[in-house]
């Protein structure tokens, strides 16, 4: 008869398991810890609830853009890299936002408020810039502090990526596709 490599539910281990089962269970610990720390295997964590004001004053709540996928990129006027990649996010908006997905430029707390709405003005940005003026919605993020930070919420509100500095578009494009297929 052979012992199967893992013992089941019921089945204790042995006193002194050999080197497979000890592999085995070490694999079996320790691989959902690991994989937790490596980038695009992280567990998904349940997105925070928010309430926002657009610049044209419209307030909103995050709780309307459940079931919809939701691209939330913390930016400043002030950060080279965040206008370098404006274009950028204004052209994946443009390509997915038919397909549903939503777009959320959140401008940092230290940006003046009168320059966030000239920049989106001149750029013509097509989604939603918020000024996070109280800093609220960054520490609901976790204390998002570095920009550009970028993130990716599921139709499920679940934060399923997230990435500090310049984004791999393509890479972020390939990402954004599945999640528009899915259905919460």
């Amino acid at each position: 008869m052979t012992t199967p490599l893992l013992p089941t539910p019921n089945q204790p281990l042995p006193a002194q398991p050999d080197l497979a089962r000890r592999r085995a269970l070490l694999a079996m610990t320790a691989a959902p810890a690991l994989l937790a720390g490596l980038p695009g295997c992280a567990r998904k964590a349940p997105a925070p609830a928010f309430d926002y004001t657009l610049l044209d004053g419209t307030r909103q709540a995050s709780a309307a853009l459940r079931g919809q996928v939701v691209l939330v990129n913390f930016w400043a006027t002030s950060c080279a890299v965040c206008v370098k990649e404006m274009p950028q996010f204004v052209a994946l908006h443009q390509r997915f936002a038919a397909r549903g997905l939503q777009t959320l430029a959140v401008a940092m707390q230290h940006d003046a408020p009168a320059l966030v709405a000239e920049f989106a003005q001149r750029r013509a940005l097509p989604f939603g810039v918020v000024i996070d003026n109280t800093g609220a919605i960054a520490r609901a993020f976790g204390g998002v502090r570095a920009t550009p930070t970028t993130l990716l919420i599921d139709r499920s509100h679940f934060e399923v990526w997230r990435h500090e500095g310049e984004p791999n578009f393509a890479a972020l494009q390939e990402r954004i596709g599945p999640l528009l297929e899915a259905r919460a």
